[in-house]
């Protein structure tokens, strides 16, 4: 049997290929995509060739899906039902998982599996590795607008905020309010954040990050954002640092502006350069207890679950991130080219598989 997929064909050019579809293990699934969303790790993937030079891979880890078959250890699914699939499906009896670590079973980074080491989810069919543990029932009265952005958007930004430690009363700056850094100011503030800069210029982006819980916002187009912190702060800086956005040398801003014994909580995916800065002064010389700490998001189906929860009972409204919507899998290099582009109305584009 012969599916269809959209796929990296090699760095810089993308395009639909066919390919035999996946195969079903004893502990696995097969999932049809009901709806998809296209993300900025993709772009990354594609055009900065961020995971080395791939050929004819299928893209993307985000997706609602409907199970179309099962394996026969699987205990908890079957065909027809509506399922989460994280975009980190890890192999949970690796000692890594047992360590506590299961985004980096097998090795580093390789919990992400979809459009990393094996076909992603832009495809008429796909493949779930030990699909009790990696997926989770989509919850009724819950919209596939919703539920798309519990895959990658909401447990990334969230664990922002877990790598972070924010502690109630903490002031918190989230640099970078695409959707991972929203989902991170909305977890600031259900941590008990104080008062939350959000670092962002896009009227739209701005407008929802008051909503989720921003309490100023700084636009790098007005001067350096560290100048502006430190003056908002009356030069006392914040507690708490999330990296959701920037580039390399945005590592400089945030120990800048982050007092000592901060925390920093980095889940900005690095795709292009060598190293990274840390401004030696800025950080006491090496010993001002400004902990960094960089974090894959956890997958699994409790985690999903837990999340999906969130959203049952009103704890976090997800669908303000999708601003483009788009019927048929045919839109899938549309709604990829915008988040190359990013055009200035853009948070986040979904397609729908109908």
């Amino acid at each position: 049997m012969k599916i269809k997929g959209f796929a990296m064909k090699k760095i810089g050019e993308v395009g639909w290929i066919e390919k035999d579809a996946p195969v079903c293990g004893p502990l696995d699934a097969l999932v049809k995509p009901l709806a998809v969303s296209p993300c900025s790790s993709d772009i990354h993937t594609v055009y900065s060739g961020a995971l080395g030079d791939r050929h004819d891979m299928i893209l993307g880890h985000e997706a609602v899906g409907e199970v179309v078959m099962v394996g026969e250890l699987v205990k908890d699914f079957k065909p027809g039902d509506k399922v989460i699939v994280p975009a980190i499906t890890p192999d949970w009896g690796d000692v890594a998982s047992q360590a506590g670590y299961s985004m980096h079973s097998t090795g580093m980074l390789a919990g992400w599996k979809f459009s990393n080491f094996k076909d992603g989810v832009f495809a008429e069919l796909f493949h779930v590795n030990e699909a009790d543990a990696n997926m989770a029932l989509m919850p009724e009265g819950m919209t596939l607008k919703q539920a798309v952005m519990l895959c990658d958007m909401v447990p990334t930004g969230f664990h922002g905020v877990e790598l972070a430690d924010i502690q109630f009363g903490d002031t918190v700056c989230v640099i970078g309010i695409g959707p991972v850094g929203l989902m991170s100011v909305a977890g600031a503030k259900l941590r008990g954040a104080s008062r939350i800069f959000a670092v962002g210029s896009r009227p739209n982006c701005i407008e929802i990050a008051k909503v989720y819980g921003a309490t100023d916002i700084v636009n790098y187009r007005n001067g350096d954002i560290v100048e502006q912190v430190m003056k908002l702060t009356n030069g006392k800086g914040v507690d708490r640092v999330i990296i959701a956005g920037g580039d390399n040398d945005t590592f400089i801003q945030a120990i800048t502006m982050l007092k000592a014994g901060g925390k920093i909580g980095n889940v900005n995916y690095l795709g292009e350069g060598d190293f990274i800065k840390i401004p030696r002064v800025e950080w006491g010389c090496g010993m001002a207890h400004k902990t960094i700490s960089g974090g894959l998001m956890p997958g699994g189906r409790l985690r999903m679950e837990k999340l999906a929860s969130m959203i049952t009972y009103g704890r976090v409204d997800t669908s303000l991130l999708v601003t483009h919507e788009f019927h048929g899998k045919e839109h899938i290099a549309e709604a990829l080219e915008l988040m190359h582009n990013k055009p200035k109305d853009l948070i986040k584009p979904i397609v729908y598989f109908d």
